[in-house]
């Protein structure tokens, strides 16, 4: 089950906070909707639940907060707003890199394809899916870890009537299974004819929590709408022909020759115009939104029976109302309702026997507050928690008085304090990060668009590099021309590089309306592990095609094998694989895929020319001569010629461009574990 106790959004400079002490509960095996006019504070006080915005209360799950399960996703699943995805991923695909974020196995997919009936569009790309379609999938995301609590926000908005209803058996399966379902809605007939128990909220605070028979009969009205050009005489007959009769009939002017007729049918308004002659353009039987019952905590000893409402049109006197019959405004069931509610909203010695005892994890975080404080439990008819002020200085200046009607001095000298803070905690890295990484690298043509590319061009350089001459063999290989600050494979290993951080910040699939993607050692090994092994395969693809174009073209002559091939390779390797891991982690520093690629090109053309620059002079201390020196001071033989290997790392990093690129990554793997390590710091 669910347990929202006391949720309080930040206030806004000087306007009130937009959610201020919300609390209830959603059963499991159970339908709940949170039901809210645009701008109520639904969605805001589904952000506090999941941690997602900063403010005060604390959510159980299952008796314990999202901060504290080891796997949230395994226990909470959630659709929020449109389904963050690379718009060129497929349905299929997408779901399969999902898995592996959530540690599930990967024929999950598929099952949750026939559950959601995407199965047919399981090769559709996310960016060509319709709003239904959209619904689906992000359904099937919030499945895919098999969750015992499912928390949608605004999850039927755009859809069709088909597709609503669709969406509100699924739901009411999960929770037939013993699963938890809560959504939100700003109809009230959707929430009727779906949940099994609506909380109403109105300007941020709860103002009914009913069961949905209650909920139907107390908001949902039977009404008779009327159209006539008469409207206002129609009104006056019907409203004299009820009082005559005894009925109760409240007549509603709706504006123009619009009426709403309350307790009584279509027949008997048709008759009684048909008998004075007036004129009908429509006569429907429709279910009327009674609107919010609002109820307002009172001290002990007020009149409990008053009633706020909340909008300027309900407060205003209905003087164009007719009211005929023994009652004068309301139902007896909505008054009776609302007495109830006010009752259970004021806070005193006699609601605590019959509040809801809070779970274990909330003693313990209310005492790590502060241990000598009291704390008034939420009352089960009226889903209110009463925490008091803070007694620290702060949180008593702030807030100042009790709130929700602890009056008197002995509650008021009572030490108390603040609903607990909701801090919003970073996105969880993936629980299988290089199968992860392997499926988002390997899902979308980026990457294979870039290889092809980057083979085609240094196949053709290294043709003209030999057609125009004096390049060494080395670099015609590698399609290098002296111009160039970097060969076309290094600049290609870059771009795969950025785009492995790039792609993440632009859609990012692992931190869902958190903002940022999080910086994690394992998901950073991931991606350079794979990055290096994509380079590597480029560049020996791109000097085995080259060798191959200039043996086709020019003869052997130009594809004769060095007799320092090791060398050259490991440093050809080398400079790719740095191209590639300066690509990486530039763009997770500034989450940025042009970042990331800027700081490649950025290595011979800004800081080659500044390491040259710091290297000139006669008091300078070169490494020049350090390869032949180990070799001299080499005490053992290396096995399998590994001082070659060594000779040739040292060789490329005493270069100016192996010097630089080195630095380079130095830098950014430190920024890269300070922007890691400095949230635990704190």
């Amino acid at each position: 089950m669910i347990q929202a106790i006391g949720l309080t959004s930040n206030a806004r400079k000087e306007c009130p906070p937009a959610v201020d002490d919300v609390s209830f509960e959603a059963h499991a095996g159970r339908v709940t909707a949170l039901l809210g006019a645009h701008g109520a504070g639904k969605t805001t006080v589904v952000r506090l639940m999941l941690e997602l915005q900063h403010g005060r209360g604390i959510t159980y799950f299952r008796g314990r907060p999202l901060h504290r399960l080891a796997h949230p996703a395994r226990e909470v699943g959630v659709l929020l707003g449109d389904v963050p995805g690379h718009p060129a991923r497929t349905v299929r695909g997408h779901l399969r890199m999902l898995c592996a974020a959530a540690g599930v196995p990967v024929q999950r997919a598929d099952e949750v394809l026939e559950v959601v009936g995407l199965v047919s569009l399981r090769e559709q790309r996310l960016g060509t899916l319709s709003r239904g379609m959209d619904r689906r999938l992000g359904l099937a995301c919030a499945l895919l870890p098999d969750p015992h609590t499912l928390v949608l926000d605004g999850s039927a908005d755009g859809l069709s009537t088909r597709e609503n209803k669709w969406l509100h058996g699924i739901l009411r399966a999960h929770a037939s299974l013993g699963g938890t379902v809560l959504f939100t809605t700003g109809d009230p007939k959707e929430a009727a004819r779906t949940a099994d128990r609506v909380v109403t909220l109105a300007e941020g605070q709860v103002v009914a929590d009913q069961e949905v028979t209650d909920f139907a009969r107390t908001r949902l009205r039977p009404r008779v709408a009327v159209r006539s050009p008469h409207a206002t005489r129609l009104g006056v007959l019907l409203a004299k022909e009820a009082r005559n009769a005894r009925r109760t009939v409240e007549v509603v002017p709706e504006g123009g020759s619009h009426l709403s007729v309350y307790g009584s049918t279509c027949a008997d308004v048709g008759e009684t115009a048909f008998r004075h002659n007036i004129l009908v353009h429509q006569l429907a039987d429709e279910i009327g939104d009674a609107g919010p019952a609002t109820a307002r905590a009172l001290p002990p000893g007020d009149n409990a029976d008053a009633r706020v409402p909340t909008s300027p049109e309900a407060s205003a006197p209905r003087t164009d109302t007719h009211m005929t019959g023994p009652e004068t405004h309301d139902s007896p069931a909505a008054v009776e309702h609302a007495d109830a509610f006010a009752a259970a909203s004021t806070v005193g010695p006699a609601a605590t026997p019959a509040a809801t005892p809070a779970p274990a994890g909330a003693a313990e975080s209310i005492n790590a507050l502060a241990p000598t404080s009291t704390f008034v439990p939420v009352v089960e008819t009226a889903p209110r928690t009463t925490i008091p002020a803070a007694a620290s200085g702060h949180g008593a200046e702030s807030h100042g008085h009790l709130r929700h009607g602890a009056a008197g001095p002995q509650a008021s000298a009572a030490p108390s304090l603040l609903p607990p803070p909701i801090t919003v905690g970073s996105a969880r890295s993936p629980l299988r990060p290089l199968r992860y990484e392997l499926r988002r690298a390997t899902g979308i043509a980026t990457g294979y668009l870039t290889v092809a590319l980057v083979l085609a061009v240094s196949a053709l350089l290294s043709v003209l590099l030999a057609r125009v001459g004096h390049t060494p063999q080395t670099r015609l290989l590698a399609a290098w021309p002296q111009e160039l600050p970097l060969p076309p494979a290094a600049l290609g290993a870059g771009l795969l590089g950025a785009f492995a951080f790039g792609d993440e910040f632009r859609h990012p699939a692992l931190a869902a309306d958190r903002g940022t993607v999080p910086r994690r050692l394992g998901l950073l090994g991931a991606k350079l592990l794979v990055s290096a092994a994509t380079a590597v395969l480029m560049a020996v693809l791109v000097v085995g095609c080259g060798a191959a174009l200039l043996h086709l073209v020019y003869g052997p002559e130009l594809t004769k094998v060095p007799a320092d091939w090791l060398p050259q390779s490991a440093s050809w390797l080398s400079l790719v694989v740095a191209c590639a891991w300066a690509g990486v982690l530039a763009s997770g520093v500034f989450r940025s895929t042009a970042a990331g690629l800027a700081a490649v090109v950025a290595v011979p053309i800004v800081i080659v020319p500044l390491v040259q620059k710091a290297l000139e002079g006669p008091s300078v201390r070169t490494a020049a001569g350090l390869p032949a020196r180990l070799r001299d001071l080499a005490l053992v033989h290396w096995p399998f010629g590994a001082e070659r290997f060594v000779a040739a790392a040292v060789r490329m990093i005493t270069q100016p461009v192996g010097g630089a690129m080195m630095l380079s990554l130095t830098a950014l793997l430190c920024v890269y574990l300070l922007l890691v390590l400095r949230p635990r710091l704190r």
